[in-house]
């Protein structure tokens, strides 16, 4: 049987530099809503190209950009102590207009397949990425962005400056986010902060916040893995993209 998702790597423009991307799409023909997927600090690993592939299984153009493409070029580690000392080593090497400029390119390189529908892409990332995720929110294209415990929304911005909280006002589309109760990283304050700022600047949203869920909740490669949390939160993707984004032809 022939595979119902095609995958390669790709080069996008990211303001004046150029960096990889992983791009998953349906192999039928068509016209689909595109989604950007944001890496955790692990880098556009297994885990994230699998993401991609099971939005391409659901009807989706999903791309990953490499957004540690400037000090690391295809990074990529798993979860050891030592991988997230070095992930998170880089990640304190980012900036957040770069980040966004890697977001913009990647939907520049998606609206420029001809399979891609027009009328806004949606945003999903994890970790790290579920800040960044949050963070390109604001961008006018992005009508639907999931954000899976992205810490330091309420409390920093990378490369430093106002907390990326303080952009909400910014946010035009749909924002569903994801905590799980136990994270050690992300305070149960933070995530009423988040709320707060969603409601005051009326942004339609759902935050789920799930009892005896850790950190990376989502990644079955991950000990905090957990599975019944994590069958939920893709149930609220999906439904989140279906509502917000371009249905296939």
């Amino acid at each position: 049987m022939a595979s119902l998702v095609r995958t390669e790597t790709v080069t996008i423009a990211s303001g004046d530099t150029e960096i990889l991307a992983y791009l998953a799409e349906p192999s039928r023909p068509g016209r689909f809503g595109a989604v950007v997927v944001i890496q955790e600090v692990f880098g556009v690993n297994s885990h994230i190209r699998e993401v991609a592939e099971r939005l391409a299984g659901a009807g989706y153009v999903a791309i990953a950009p490499h957004i540690y493409h400037r000090q690391a070029p295809e990074f990529e580690v798993g979860y050891s102590e030592a991988d997230l000392a070095l992930g998170r080593r880089y990640k304190e090497g980012t900036q957040a207009q770069e980040l966004l400029a890697d977001v913009q390119g990647a939907i520049a390189y998606l609206y420029g397949k001809e399979n891609v529908a027009p009328g806004g892409v949606g945003c999903i990332g994890f970790c790290f990425g579920g800040h960044v995720a949050y963070l390109a929110a604001t961008l006018p294209e992005v009508k639907a962005t999931a954000s899976f415990y992205g810490a330091g929304i309420a409390t920093m911005t990378p490369g430093g400056g106002d907390p990326t909280l303080t952009l909400t006002h910014q946010i035009k589309g749909t924002l569903y986010g994801f905590f799980g109760d136990q994270d050690p990283l992300i305070a149960a304050q933070e995530v009423d902060q988040i709320e707060a700022a969603l409601t005051e600047h009326n942004v339609p949203h759902q935050l789920f916040r799930y009892p005896g869920a850790d950190h990376g909740f989502f990644c079955d490669q991950r000990a905090s893995y957990n599975p019944d949390a994590a069958r939920h939160a893709w149930e609220q993707v999906l439904h989140l993209f279906q509502r917000s984004l371009a249905q296939p032809d």
